[in-house]
């Protein structure tokens, strides 16, 4: 492209902070110079095959207004873009294709309590155009940059357009979904060991809160499953050199959601075992509770009858009665204790 074409010229720049990176790319390769998203977009249909980049980070209303203005974005479309609470899915607008993409990420933990948070999610929006690929990313996570730096590394694939730009988002998103699984999998493998090993402190809060941290990666996950089987599987929607690329971000995507039901199944699993371990020691606790109070019983029983003061009980008059009435007290005792102890109630 010629150095004439890459002069800034007057559209204002957005704000600061906003706009990431704004590139063209002709023939896979980054051009020289710094332009507004509009100068950049205005200067692409002088090169054949070239392509603007745009990179933005939790954009106002205003800066996407004026994008949609410059790209001709959908309105609609839009506001997903600025309010980064859309379900994941993948839309067609016209000539634009719009991904909403969760981005997630393992939270380390010493160990899972009731209050851990284990998985951590962002947004990454895409505006894919026959000329142009814009991203629009809401949180800390999912830095495109590195997958910008790699892809410049590689021109003979930037060649193909934006949806190699959308591929390598996407790819990058499936392998970390796929590593935020792996974790969790070693997180349900050592509760459901803490349930099952014997005189370890495991409470159903734990569980609940691994599932629901479960369920927030199911609702990062999931709702994408269909969109992107329906693009890989529309012969007239991707090239082809492109779409097989697809089928493997959507193999990935298919393997993840089948770990999330196998975990889900498994939490359920270890809740009642649980719960089934909760009645039983409520149970021994309440037989140890019926054994202990048999022997007060017997003991209270036999005190009662002797306090009753009535004149005419011959044991009263016996010169041994009051030590063998302790010792029957105390060998009844000691026979109940023996009684309950060998059929495990003590």
């Amino acid at each position: 492209m010629a150095g004439s074409h890459l002069q800034s010229v007057a559209h204002a720049p957005a704000p600061a902070g906003r706009v990431v990176d704004c590139a063209i790319y002709a023939d896979g390769r980054r051009q020289p110079g710094q332009l507004s998203y509009a100068d950049a977009y205005a200067e692409v249909p002088r090169t054949p095959g070239a392509f603007v980049w745009l990179g933005l980070h939790e954009p106002t209303a205003e800066q996407m207004a004026d994008v949609a203005e410059v790209f001709k974005l959908d309105p609609l479309a839009v506001e997903d873009a600025v309010t980064a609470d859309s379900r994941p899915k993948i839309e067609r607008f016209g000539e634009v294709t719009l991904f909403v993409l969760r981005t997630t990420r393992y939270v380390e933990h010493p160990e899972l309590t009731e209050t851990s948070e284990v998985v951590e999610t962002g947004v990454i929006v895409l505006f894919i155009g026959e000329r142009f690929v814009i991203t629009v990313r809401h949180g800390q996570l999912g830095a495109l940059g590195p997958v910008r730096g790699d892809l410049e590394q590689e021109p003979h694939r930037l060649a193909h357009g934006p949806w190699v730009v959308a591929h390598a988002i996407c790819d990058r998103l499936a392998d970390s979904y796929l590593d935020v699984s792996t974790a969790i999998e070693v997180d349900i493998d050592a509760l459901e060991e803490k349930v099952f090993t014997p005189r370890t402190s495991s409470n159903i809060a734990q569980i609940y809160q691994l599932k629901r941290e479960l369920m927030e990666f199911k609702r990062a996950v999931a709702p994408l499953q269909r969109p992107m089987t329906t693009l890989v599987e529309d012969k007239t929607f991707l090239p082809k050199e492109i779409r097989r690329y697809f089928r493997n971000v959507n193999d990935h995507l298919q393997r993840v959601v089948e770990r999330i039901a196998a975990y889900d199944d498994l939490c359920n699993s270890i809740l009642q075992a649980r719960l089934a371990q909760v009645t039983v020691d409520q149970n021994n606790d309440m037989r140890k509770i019926a054994a202990w109070a048999a022997i007060a019983a017997m003991q209270t029983a036999i005190a009662g009858i002797y306090g009753m003061n009535f004149d005419y009980m011959p044991e009263l008059q016996t010169q041994y009665g009051y030590p063998a009435v302790l010792t029957v007290m105390l060998g009844a005792a000691l026979l109940l204790h023996r009684m309950f102890r060998s059929s495990g109630w003590l």
